[in-house]
């Protein structure tokens, strides 16, 4: 399953992100974790020190190196100076799995041991100050959706996704590479506004999306939420003295986390598993398509130089059949 956590800047959605990575990986399930935040947060949410976190290596710093592995022997693409974050795979194109080695994951992901199981944490770099003036962060997250449009996955496989704060996922298609969107929403009219900006654009999209509320204290907090948000409110995460712990640089094992919150990731798991058996293969391919030849038309052909339309192979799906997962040629 491929996850995303969204939701407004301070709403807990990297917290919860987390919460959910350990739970999942408390459970012996394979997990690559990715953070696609502007803010760096994910490492020390699992445990990391901040000098251990600043070290791991940026998606962004080796994006030619994971073009030129993907690219691999797909005859539609003649170099890796021609693939840009929304180039589709085709017949040919290599392609990444969860439970893998290959040299993606070796230049750019790093284990974790947790106190229950472990993960491998993929980061797309922090921004930095050569960045300032000259680039835009969503050219460090476009590593990200490459990496997406690539990967196949399975059940029981999980990829989970800490994206940017606010609106700022719908800059590029990154927010269509998901199974399920859990919305992050604390229980304020900045909360909601977040989920209603995020419902309008994802709607025409087919995202499936479900709303986790966050630092809910009172039968009020939660009547608030049900009634502004409806039918796509899942389940809410109340007050834990085990994330104020984990906030203040402890590591509190997860099986002392509150009963009533460590239920909230079991709904979580719940609802990520459901949505495994709605994935439409033929959709997720037309939809990576669709951002590709976008991204053609606005800017990239004319970077490039050539007619990046060229590049979609209208006979493959990602993941349709094993034939189509091939691996590397």
């Amino acid at each position: 399953m491929k996850i995303a956590f969204v939701g407004k800047g301070g709403s807990g959605k990297t917290t919860l992100s987390a919460l959910f990575i350990r739970h999942l990986a408390a459970a012996g399930r394979p997990v690559l974790a990715v953070d696609a935040d502007i803010n760096q947060h994910l490492g020390p949410a699992l445990g990391l020190t901040d000098d251990q976190s600043a070290a791991l290596p940026s998606l962004g710093a080796h994006l030619p190196g994971i073009k030129e592995y993907l690219r691999g022997g797909n005859p539609l693409i003649r170099s890796a100076e021609e693939m840009i974050k929304t180039t589709p795979p085709g017949r040919g194109s290599r392609l990444l799995r969860i439970v893998e080695e290959n040299p993606v994951y070796a230049a750019c992901a790093r284990p974790i041991a947790l106190d229950e199981g472990s993960v491998r944490l993929l980061a797309t770099g922090a921004f930095t100050e050569e960045d300032l003036g000259v680039a835009c962060y969503h050219s460090k997250v476009g590593a990200v959706e490459l990496l997406l449009n690539h990967l196949v996955d399975g059940r029981d496989e999980y990829v989970v996704t800490d994206m940017t704060a606010g609106s700022d996922s719908f800059a590029s298609g990154l927010f269509t590479r998901f199974d399920l969107t859990f919305l992050v929403a604390e229980p304020t009219r900045k909360g909601v506004s977040v989920y209603r900006q995020y419902r309008d654009y994802a709607q025409d999209f087919g995202v499936r999306l479900r709303v986790v509320g966050n630092k809910v204290q009172s039968q009020d907090d939660l009547d608030f939420l049900r009634r502004e948000v409806g039918e796509d409110l899942l389940t809410s995460f109340g007050h834990s003295d085990w994330v104020r712990r984990l906030e203040q640089g402890a590591q509190p094992p997860l099986r002392a986390l509150e009963a009533a919150n460590r239920a909230v990731l079991d709904e979580l798991r719940t609802a990520a598993d459901a949505a495994y058996d709605l994935r439409d293969p033929r959709r997720y391919t037309d939809q990576a398509v669709l951002f590709h030849l976008r991204n053609a038309e606005s800017w990239a052909n004319a970077k490039v130089g050539i007619d990046l339309a060229t590049q979609v192979d209208p006979d493959f799906v990602l993941g349709d059949e094993p034939a189509a997962a091939g691996a590397a040629v």
